[in-house]
């Protein structure tokens, strides 16, 4: 295996973000580090309000600044560094080499355009072809995410098509010039559990055709335990567990992922109810001093709430920023209730 094929396609290290000029207002995405390969997936996974959207959105370049600002860290794309590309650079490498797939399809797509518009649209300006062959490329991509009757829906507005379709027609728009890197953020949500699963499957197998990195953002675990390679636990703007998808399955050490796993519901007989997580994720202007998960976790030690812990890896590839971890021997009867 050469070099080039070592290297990641993405390499975030150490990115931290903030919305305000304020010194005293903590990041909002703090110290993130991760890595995708080509051919894998990296799962973001955490409740609504932890980071996840605003991490991808920043990569992609797509966050207002101000008040958007990075305050340390690096991406770098195929070596190339995002955060030192001036916008022309990027305009080129997004919906090119490196795609998107919103979370919402029908505020995604413009109402005012036919989908062939809208897909030929990126095809000219990454491939400088003309309209015809553009449209032709466009029908092609229809045909390959399973559009019904793709030659209908080519001149087909966005509210004329089910959720399932303009969500596949978002695949269709993020693929079509051949990404080396896809980022979709919680692609299935607006869809029905049966369409959900069709979406998964294609966007899978496209991704095992192609090569293509994927950054999948989702607050699903069971869409994590069919997809992911990796999987980075997020909390408040921090990554607090990293591993393969083994090593989160199998053994989760941060007492929030191990929350997360306990409100998972399981197929066959009830027995008890879901665990809970008590609280909510704080607003930047809350943020504890110590571990950001202090005030919720059942575990949470004085030194939790003083200092935030730093980060060890444990076996492997498997990292976790907790000051109790390994947990099992913390586990007491009354708490294992709680959290299973």
């Amino acid at each position: 295996m050469t070099a080039a094929e070592r290297r990641p396609v993405l390499d975030v290290q150490g990115f931290s973000l903030k919305f305000s000029n304020v010194p005293a207002v903590p990041n909002v995405v703090d110290g993130v580090s991760f890595l995708v390969h080509a051919g894998e997936t990296l799962c973001v996974v955490g409740e609504s309000g932890c980071g996840k959207s605003v991490t991808s959105l920043a990569l992609m370049g797509l966050l207002p600044s101000p008040p958007a600002r990075r305050v340390a860290g690096t991406a770098h794309f195929e070596g190339v560094d995002l955060f030192g590309l001036s916008e022309r650079e990027l305009a080129d490498i997004r919906g090119n080499r490196m795609s998107m797939i919103f979370q919402e399809p029908m505020t995604s797509l413009n109402p005012a355009y036919t989908v062939g518009e809208q897909l030929g649209e990126s095809i000219r300006r990454h491939r400088g072809v003309g309209r015809a062959a553009a449209r032709e490329e466009a029908l092609k991509m229809l045909r390959l995410v399973h559009i019904p009757a793709p030659e209908t829906r080519l001149d087909a507005f966005a509210h004329q098509l089910s959720g399932g379709m303009r969500q596949r027609v978002m695949i269709a728009m993020a693929l079509a010039n051949g990404p080396r890197l896809l980022i979709a953020d919680e692609p299935t949500t607006a869809l029905d559990v049966t369409i959900q699963a069709q979406v998964l499957a294609l966007v899978r197998n496209l991704q095992k055709e192609t090569g293509t990195a994927m950054l999948l953002i989702t607050h699903d675990l069971g869409v994590v335990a069919e997809v992911a390679d990796h999987v980075a636990v997020m909390y408040a703007g921090k990554i607090v567990e990293y591993g393969t998808v083994s090593d989160l399955f199998d053994d989760p050490q941060h007492p929030y992922t191990i929350g997360l796993m306990g409100a998972i519901p399981s197929v066959g007989k009830r027995e008890g109810s879901l665990a809970t997580i008590r609280g909510s994720v704080p607003t930047p202007e809350q943020m504890p001093r110590g571990c950001r998960f202090a005030p919720r976790c059942p575990f949470a030690e004085q030194r939790c709430i003083d200092a935030a812990p730093p980060e060890r890896t444990l076996e492997g590839e498997h990292r976790v920023a907790c000051w109790l971890a390994p947990v099992e021997q913390l586990v007491k009867p009354a708490q294992q209730k709680e959290l299973t």
